[in-house]
Parts: structure tokens; sequence; C-alpha cells
């Protein structure tokens, strides 16, 4: 079973057109891709979790 792939912060920020601020503002009301904390303190976000969260984008329902 292969691992999910890992993106990092400013991997899914470039991605995605947003800038870091406005990912977090996202985040804190509850409409940004999950973060996974490692256990070295990193941030990475999984990509079936980035691709869920854009395909959800254009849902009528979002």
């Amino acid at each position: 079973m292969a691992r999910p792939q890992m993106l990092k912060l400013p991997e899914v920020l470039t991605e995605i057109g947003m800038s870091r601020a406005a990912f977090y503002r996202m985040r804190a009301r509850g409409q940004a891709p999950r973060l996974v904390k490692l256990p070295n303190g990193h941030l990475r976000v999984r990509r079936n979790d980035l691709d869920d969260w854009l395909s959800k984008l254009d849902s009528p329902d979002y």
C-alpha cells in the first residue's frame, strides 16, 4: 500500500494561488483543507485532501 503524497504548505499555496494569511483565515472558518502536523512540527496537506477540497469548491452547496 502506497503512502499518501504529503504536500508542504508553500506548495499548496502556490497551487491554489493563495497567500498564507488568506489560507489561515479560511482555516479559522473551517473552510480549508485539513492540515497534518508532523512530529517535527512541520505542516503538510495530503494530496487527496487537497483534491477533495478543490472538487467541493466547484459544487454549489459549498
